[in-house]
């Protein structure tokens, strides 16, 4: 009882100090995001983007350093040596866990430009988080439902340019777009409900990466196939703060944009919808026994 009673404390100072260091620099980034937004000279906002990128890499340094200080974890990262600040990215990962995005942001931050999520155009009106998003440039996308584009036909399609015309933003400052494939977090029972073909992932989602590669794939460097093993089983936020991270794996496979890749029309060609479909079930195929062989080496 003791012993989870001081597990327990040293995870609530962890997360003191995590949510002070949060406050510390969301401050400076919704005073900048507020300019930002009172100034109608492109080239000023793309200067004060490149200030809220740094003041981003900021606050998540200093959480790696608490999370690095609270654990003792051993890091295996393989693939990392040719990654550039000045290169533009699509980072593709499986997902397990929340602690996916601690992890990933650890281990790329300012080794490649700040990471940018997809972010639901609704969430702009959220106060405080939507104006920080979209400081940093994340791209707000309008997704319709099947019952919507089927009572709105016109609306067809418009999901793909509307995205198209936030990304354009991002050929003036090497960008990175991440997308978790599988939609959601893994587990056994989501597996099963799934009829997952893979031991260790869930299907692959096409309609996200077929927007980020045909709203903006001609200017990606490369795709980034990112591969996270938690060896000794997969860690959860609060075990995360009491210091329970033991052992991750993070591997980068460069993969390259293939030309055929962004010049398709995922609403309207059914034969690259299916060329996509394929190309996803051999990555994620790929994906799947790279996991298993990367589990039985450290078993």
């Amino acid at each position: 009882m003791l012993a989870n009673t001081l597990r327990n404390l040293k995870g609530l100072l962890a997360f003191a100090v995590l949510t002070l260091n949060t406050i510390f620099w969301v401050l400076p980034l919704l005073v900048l995001a507020v300019v930002k937004l009172a100034i109608p000279v492109p080239a000023l906002r793309r200067s004060l983007s490149n200030l809220l990128m740094h003041v981003a890499e900021n606050w998540i340094s200093v959480n790696a350093f608490v999370f690095r200080t609270v654990n003792r974890t051993t890091w295996e990262l393989c693939g990392f040596e040719s990654l550039s600040k000045e290169a533009w990215y699509l980072v593709i990962v499986n997902h397990q866990t929340w602690v996916d995005i601690v992890v990933l942001q650890t281990v790329m931050n300012r080794r490649i430009p700040l990471l940018k999520f997809f972010i639901k155009k609704q969430l702009f009106w959220f106060p405080f988080l939507g104006i920080a998003f979209w400081a940093l440039d994340m791209p707000f996308m309008q997704r319709h439902s099947k019952s919507y584009l089927a009572r709105h036909p016109e609306a067809k399609g418009g999901d793909f340019e509307a995205t198209r015309r936030a990304c354009r933003k991002f050929r003036y400052a090497p960008t990175s777009v991440i997308n978790f494939l599988e939609g959601t977090r893994f587990s056994e029972a989501k597996r099963a409900r799934r009829g997952s073909p893979y031991r260790n992932l869930l299907p692959p989602r096409a309609g996200g990466i077929a927007l980020a590669l045909t709203s903006m794939g001609e200017m990606f460097s490369a795709i980034l196939d990112v591969t996270i093993v938690y060896p000794r089983g997969v860690t959860q936020f609060w075990a995360l703060v009491c210091g329970e991270l033991e052992h991750v794996i993070v591997e980068i496979r460069r993969r390259p944009v293939e030309p055929w890749l962004v010049r398709g029309n995922y609403v309207e060609d059914r034969e690259y919808r299916r060329r996509v479909h394929q190309w996803l079930r051999e990555l994620w195929q790929d994906k799947d026994r790279r996991i298993e062989e990367l589990r039985a080496g450290r078993s």
